[in-house]
């Protein structure tokens, strides 16, 4: 990132980026631990808005573009067929880790599914992908790395954040989020493509949980 964002501004970014997700799932795990469907939406609808607002930091706040969270719309097709690159690599590697765990007597999946309705599962599938990447991948790296100048450091602390807010979903689900994360972590150092993380994100998320119910259902 050639500009240098306005440091308030991005400190406060910084804090929503790292830690606005886990703040929300564990207040509601603590408050409300058995939500409706419709709850759940309301969840995704708030993180969605906090998402909105870290856009809003980075455009009017530290007045940069959206290209400086490796979010740019000039070679969209290019973004999408990496994302599915990136995903065929990131379902290799949860096969693998299932496996591993599975061996270990480390079981995924235990604390239940997303949710037992279809839109608000895919719901939250699609808001994982857009914003988990915009938090952890595109914000959290470039602004780390903007002010420290270790691009190493800022992968580092967003993959050991982005592993551990998965902690509701059991051992095997902070393991798979930071295989996962690796991945993804990866291929943004590379590439800088943040459409194309988000769309490998959603297709991880959408093949397992939308996909495959949906062919069982049918079948």
């Amino acid at each position: 990132m050639s500009t240098r964002p306005t440091t308030g501004w991005t400190k406060l970014g910084l804090v929503i980026a790292l830690l606005g997700i886990p703040a929300i799932v564990t207040a509601q795990h603590l408050l409300l631990p058995d939500l409706t469907p419709t709850m759940k939406a309301a969840r995704e609808v708030l993180i969605l808005a906090l998402s909105a607002f870290l856009v809003w930091i980075i455009v009017k706040g530290e007045r940069l573009p959206l290209s400086s969270v490796g979010f740019r719309t000039g070679q969209i097709g290019r973004s999408l067929g990496w994302g599915v690159g990136v995903a065929v690599v990131s379902f290799a590697a949860v096969l693998a880790c299932l496996a591993a765990c599975s061996v270990l007597g480390i079981h995924y999946g235990e604390n239940g599914s997303i949710s037992r309705s279809l839109p608000v599962t895919f719901l939250t599938i699609s808001r994982a992908g857009f914003s988990e990447e915009l938090f952890y991948r595109g914000y959290a790296i470039e602004r780390i790395q903007a002010l420290t100048g270790n691009k190493w450091l800022a992968a580092v602390v967003t993959l050991l954040a982005f592993g551990l807010f998965h902690f509701w979903l059991g051992a095997a689900g902070v393991v798979l989020a930071l295989v996962l994360g690796v991945v993804f972590t990866a291929f943004y150092m590379w590439k800088r493509d943040l459409i194309a993380v988000m769309f490998a994100h959603f297709l991880v998320d959408f093949v397992p949980n939308v996909l495959l119910p949906l062919l069982g259902a049918s079948s």
